[in-house]
């Protein structure tokens, strides 16, 4: 008879070392896997019940490691967390290639009249929007006033930044104005992920110390989270959006384009979703997700009560969010 599962496995961290770039790589692939959108919701009800009896050292008979970890990440897939909620299906990181690859395939095939610019920018920051209220840091609701507001103001900077850029582009090489769509992401991300973490900002993410104890919100925390949230992001989107052009610019001069110009959108969604599937795993994993800050780089007043209170912690941790 097999010998029960040992309590002690700590799945409150990931499988693998997340000190190199390597071992959050492994954990990234994992969370990013696009097969996991297609779990029924008998799958993650039965990895959240494997999970959460876990924790509590309940330990489901038959139960194997490789189990426990498949069970981890798919709960990780679908919860957030610090809530604990259940994500919207395209919001989760698992979604992000699919929908990410047919989006973005299509902002840059469409992108030359102003209507199609309109249209697929708004898609594109509506998906984000959602992806960055799913992914946020921390536990604190942010109000339907604040969201409506967020994602008004992030859509319109988004699209104002489009079409300006292929207002200017107008006389130049047509391979530069394939790049707008990219300069327009990457700007846009600089407006969106602020604005639908702006609750984060105002108030603050949780910190920790390395034994997971709360210690306060610190507002310099969250400045750090969504600044590499950004960079992360437009990273991401780099080679999707960087290398394709280069090649459809090259294709579409190919008699085969030319008898069949409809394949452009196809071919466009294909090289753009191959670049996605290593850019989204790999550009994730560039930050650990649990981040730290040095105690000397939070607020004054938190300072102060850190070391009243845990006059040892040198260094406090927290969600960066994703």
């Amino acid at each position: 008879m097999a010998a029960e599962l040992s309590t002690s496995i700590n799945i409150k961290e990931p499988r693998w070392d997340q000190g190199t770039f390597v071992g959050r790589a492994k954990h990234f692939f994992t969370v990013t896997d696009p097969r996991n959108i297609l779990l029924t919701n008998e799958q993650l009800a039965h990895a959240h019940k494997v999970v959460t009896d876990y924790r509590k050292g309940i330990v489901s008979p038959g139960l194997t490691e490789d189990e426990l970890w498949k069970a981890k990440y798919v709960f990780d897939s679908a919860f957030h967390p610090d809530t604990g909620e259940k994500m919207i299906l395209i919001g989760r990181m698992s979604a992000q290639v699919p929908m990410n690859m047919t989006i973005t395939g299509c902002m840059m095939t469409f992108y030359k009249t102003t209507p199609a610019v309109l249209l697929w920018q708004w898609i594109n920051q509506s998906f984000n929007a959602i992806v960055n209220y799913t992914n946020r840091s921390g536990d604190a609701p942010i109000t339907v006033s604040q969201l409506g507001t967020a994602y008004v103001s992030a859509t319109t900077g988004a699209v104002a930044t489009a079409l300006g850029l292929n207002a200017l582009t107008k006389h130049i090489s047509p391979l530069i104005g394939r790049f707008v769509p990219f300069a327009a992401v990457a700007a846009a991300n600089c407006i969106n992920i602020p604005l639908m973490r702006q609750r984060e900002l105002q108030h603050g993410i949780p910190i920790t110390d390395e034994n997971d104890n709360r210690l306060g919100e610190s507002t310099n925390a969250a400045q750090q989270a969504i600044s590499q949230v950004v960079v992360s992001r437009i990273l991401m989107a780099s080679p999707g959006m960087a290398i394709p052009p280069f090649l459809m610019n090259h294709l579409e001069k190919k008699a085969f384009l030319k008898k069949f110009p409809w394949m452009s959108a196809p071919i466009q969604v294909t090289l753009v979703g191959f670049c996605l599937v290593f850019a989204t795993p790999l550009c994730c994993a560039l930050f650990p997700q649990k981040s730290s800050i040095s105690v000397s780089r939070l607020e004054p007043e938190l300072q102060e009560k850190i070391r009243a209170n845990h006059p040892g912690v040198e260094r406090v941790y927290f969600n960066k969010g994703l």
